[in-house]
């Protein structure tokens, strides 16, 4: 009997170079409402970035979670789109957090240090407590209990794993309430609004 033909496993395709757009590059800044998906479509009628935004070809570069606002890049660019999501660049992201509780420095050490998640290691944040931020009202309002202070912390992370800010306040025993990003790289929301936009 003639030995049977072994197939060698193919190689890994390497992943193509980010298409160029096919006009002039778009960029726009949106401050994303409370529980607006970071897509333009949806099956079960939730409220998309197709409710706020009507700029043909631009995609979220990243994702922000449906029950997390603020700053949200959408870029026609895919070169862009690269730089700003793809874990070598390390692109900081600062965010506004309210977390249940009032952390002592001590607990933010951990944050700043590292703390290990289920799917790994987090690399060091750079946190720091702040004073209660002069921003919209959120449509429903958190819940906060009576005999359980709340803080307000911002955190600048430069990875982008799911729900990781979340995660990570968790981790430490105080859950996140509010969640709001406030700057990708050196981009702010700057005065923008919820459901507001602006071309960069």
């Amino acid at each position: 009997m003639k030995p049977k033909s072994i197939r060698l496993p193919a190689r890994y395709p390497r992943k193509p170079a980010p298409k160029k757009p096919s006009g002039p590059p778009v960029t726009l800044l949106l401050n994303k409402p409370y529980m607006v998906l970071c897509q333009f479509t949806d099956g079960d009628g939730r409220e998309t970035l197709a409710d706020y935004v009507d700029v043909p070809g631009v995609y979220a570069a990243g994702r922000l979670d449906r029950d997390s606002e603020g700053l949200l890049v959408l870029t026609n660019d895919g070169a862009l789109n690269a730089r700003l999501t793809q874990p070598g660049r390390k692109t900081a992201k600062t965010y506004w957090v309210q977390v249940e509780g009032d952390p002592s420095e001590a607990d933010l050490d951990k944050l700043r240090q590292g703390v290990t998640l289920k799917d790994g290691p987090t690399l060091p944040a750079q946190v720091r407590r702040m004073d209660e931020p002069a921003i919209w009202p959120r449509n429903p309002p958190i819940r906060e209990r009576k005999n359980i202070p709340a803080t307000w912390l911002e955190i600048k992370i430069t990875e982008g794993r799911n729900r990781q800010v979340r995660r990570m306040t968790a981790h430490i025993g105080f859950p996140t309430l509010r969640l709001i990003r406030y700057a990708v790289g050196n981009w702010t929301l700057d005065s923008l609004q919820p459901g507001q936009w602006r071309k960069v």
